[in-house]
């Protein structure tokens, strides 16, 4: 089966209902880890059980093989991120696409910001604190 670029993950859930109502819960790696985003819409392909498992190997190593070697921000990226952390250092720490780590200096624990991307590495990359906004209430 071709899997297309476009796949930012692939889990198998079951799905719910109630009055009248279909869903299909998230597991919460795919937003903390991976490419989503809370409150974002999204496509949503429903595969039988039987091609499930496959599917899901085959997304897993072309996302992998896709992404592995390239890190999801380039200089000069602007990002609206959270603080999540702070470094040993006291620079606070952010994640974006795929965990991956954006360390921003001057910036404090749960603080909302919109960073510009200054230097990229293969793990890491580091940001510059462009506007503080207001924490987001429902994180």
């Amino acid at each position: 089966m071709e899997i297309s670029d476009d796949v930012l993950c692939v889990f198998s859930a079951q799905i719910g209902g109630q009055n009248g109502s279909y869903h299909i819960n998230i597991p919460d790696r795919e937003l903390t880890l991976g490419d989503l985003e809370p409150r974002s819409s999204y496509r949503v392909a429903i595969l039988s059980s039987d091609s499930a498992q496959t599917t899901a190997t085959e997304a897993r190593r072309s996302t992998h093989e896709r992404t592995a070697s390239k890190p999801p921000v380039e200089v000069g990226d602007q990002r609206t991120v959270d603080i999540e952390n702070i470094g040993e250092q006291g620079d606070g720490i952010a994640r974006v696409e795929r965990g991956y780590v954006v360390v921003v200096p001057e910036t404090e624990l749960n603080e909302r910001v919109t960073i510009e991307i200054t230097d990229v590495t293969k793990t890491v990359a580091f940001g510059e604190a462009k506007q503080r906004l207001e924490s987001d209430p429902t994180a």
